[in-house]
């Protein structure tokens, strides 16, 4: 029984790492469609989250069968819970990238001060769950936190976004989606976060309180 619940562990551990992998490609393919004409590419990034939802709502199901059927110690109910947490944002992150392709089928951005900035935050997005996986692997609580030290930067760039007023004036509606795109982007950097605290929490057993940022 006990080499059971031990698959079943490192099989919920699997699962929630090809989400990561799918909400990692979902930005990627988002950004790479921003600035091109592949409308086709846009719309399989829409389609592609109705697989990620179905990832997360296997990853809840293996929860629940963990939980009620192997009777977890406490160190692994830890773990557990933690990724239905994770699970939860990352179907989030995905969401956020299938919203982004949706406004390329509406608009093409082709003003290079927008384009370089809403990239460089997906860049930022990509790069903290990549060092988020490496945390996780390693019990990295200093990367932890420094991963959520960065969501700033993104922060910092949205309000760029925010702030382009020469844009605005040429074309209004380019601009209000622009902005809507570099929404997107920061909560998706939101999410992240939300999953280094998790992440924190799975490594140390605390909550990652406000005191700590």
């Amino acid at each position: 029984m006990r080499e059971i619940y031990e698959e079943a562990l490192e099989h919920l551990k699997e699962t929630v790492h090809t989400l990561a992998e799918e909400a990692y490609y979902s930005i990627k393919k988002a950004m790479e469609v921003l600035g091109n004409d592949d409308l086709a590419a846009a719309r399989t990034i829409i389609a592609h989250d109705q697989e990620i939802n179905a990832i997360e709502h296997d990853i809840n199901d293996q929860v629940v069968s963990l939980i009620t059927k192997q009777q977890p110690i406490a160190t692994d109910l830890r773990v557990i819970m933690a990724s239905v947490k994770i699970a939860s944002e990352l179907e989030r992150i995905a969401d956020n990238a299938s919203s982004i392709a949706k406004i390329r089928t509406r608009v093409k951005f082709e003003d290079e001060y927008i384009l370089a900035r809403l990239k460089t935050m997906g860049k930022l997005s990509m790069l903290m769950l990549v060092d988020l996986e490496n945390a996780y692997k390693n019990k990295d609580v200093s990367l932890t936190k420094e991963i959520i030290e960065r969501d700033a930067d993104i922060n910092d760039l949205y309000k760029e976004i925010v702030n382009t007023t020469y844009l605005i004036d040429n074309d209004p509606f380019v601009a209000g989606q622009a902005q809507l795109a570099g929404r997107h982007l920061e909560r998706i950097g939101d999410h992240i976060t939300n999953i280094a605290e998790n992440v924190y929490y799975f490594i140390t057993g605390e909550q990652f309180d406000q005191y700590e940022k």
